[in-house]
């Protein structure tokens, strides 16, 4: 979607992170082609001979001329991955915003418009509270239980975003995990309650925090969860809205199911409402987020790993 479905469904935001950079190295005849041998050459680490200082130094610059790039493109905020392997060490996570938001202000996009991504470790919410009471806005990832959740908006979190399907996926080849077995036994689907339930508290507990759904599977998750705060949607359920009529008597009515008003009337445990510190926090997320939690990290650390790679082997950059 980034490449060549702009005019067809124009997103209101966008995301940079390593994942993307993969996708623009092996496809780079796009608008965003010329940005990484732009930040081999522009970026501070150029003059650099420690090669790991450089890498780190020329990434950086990668993911901000991205990010540039797409603040072009939508009306909203950009969001920056910061990366995963400073997930549990809450300086190094702060250090790294501080040095990406540096070369923004470089290439003049303003504050107000970035959010910078940081997963949702005990470590990286304490780095979020931080950044935060700086004026810095932080997208906290990979939520998969209410406790990060609730812990992300006490933090003042500008963005808390759950994985509705990867949730739906753990249930359906697992069990042992507390919150998911309370869903099931209430014959809710995990994914979607746990949505609801972390949208209820922000809202009627007054964080200033805003809700995005992502791993939307299919229109019924959709239509399911409007009126959160934020969606995101594959562009194959786009295709089909486009395409689909609808009938008078359609299963799924488009009513909204989610606001501030109806979260007030939702209940919470004495439990679920404690201030939440590092002791609790990492014995109540339970296994579902603790095994998904794992797996995101690994994933991201996996594809920054893959961009260095690209990154050495093109290194020095021609014509230079």
């Amino acid at each position: 979607m980034i490449f060549d479905d702009f005019e067809r469904f124009p997103p209101t935001a966008a995301t940079v992170s390593s994942s993307l950079l993969l996708g623009i190295c092996s496809l780079p005849e796009t608008r965003f082609g010329s940005v990484i041998e732009n930040a081999m050459v522009d970026s501070e680490g150029y003059a650099s001979e420690e090669g790991g200082d450089r890498l780190s130094c020329i990434f950086n610059k990668a993911m901000v001329n991205v990010g540039a790039e797409l603040a072009k493109v939508v009306p909203g905020r950009v969001s920056t991955e910061v990366d995963a392997r400073l997930a549990y060490d809450t300086h190094g996570t702060i250090k790294k915003v501080h040095e990406l938001l540096k070369l923004y202000e470089e290439v003049e996009v303003p504050q107000e418009r970035l959010l910078f991504k940081i997963p949702a470790t005990w470590q990286g919410i304490e780095a979020s509270r931080l950044l935060e009471a700086e004026g810095i806005q932080t997208h906290v990832t990979f939520v998969y239980s209410f406790p990060q959740a609730a812990a992300a908006a006490q933090a003042g979190s500008s963005v808390i975003q759950i994985f509705v399907g990867r949730v739906r996926d753990w249930a359906r080849n697992h069990s042992g995990d507390p919150e998911i077995e309370s869903a099931l036994a209430r014959g809710e689907d995990p994914g979607l309650a746990l949505a609801t339930k972390a949208f209820n508290y922000i809202h009627k507990h007054g964080h200033k925090s805003k809700l995005m759904a992502a791993a939307i599977r299919n229109k019924q998750d959709l239509f399911s969860l409007l009126g959160i705060d934020y969606i995101i949607v594959p562009l194959k359920i786009l295709e089909s809205l486009k395409d689909s009529k609808t009938f008078p008597d359609d299963k799924y009515s488009f009513i909204r199911r989610l606001s501030p008003n109806t979260a007030q009337a939702y209940n919470f445990t004495a439990e679920e409402l404690v201030k939440w510190d590092q002791a609790t926090f990492a014995s109540a997320i339970g296994p579902a987020a603790e095994e998904l939690l794992a797996a995101g990290l690994e994933g991201y650390i996996n594809q920054s790993k893959r961009v260095e790679a690209y990154l050495t082997k093109i290194w020095p950059p021609p014509n230079v």
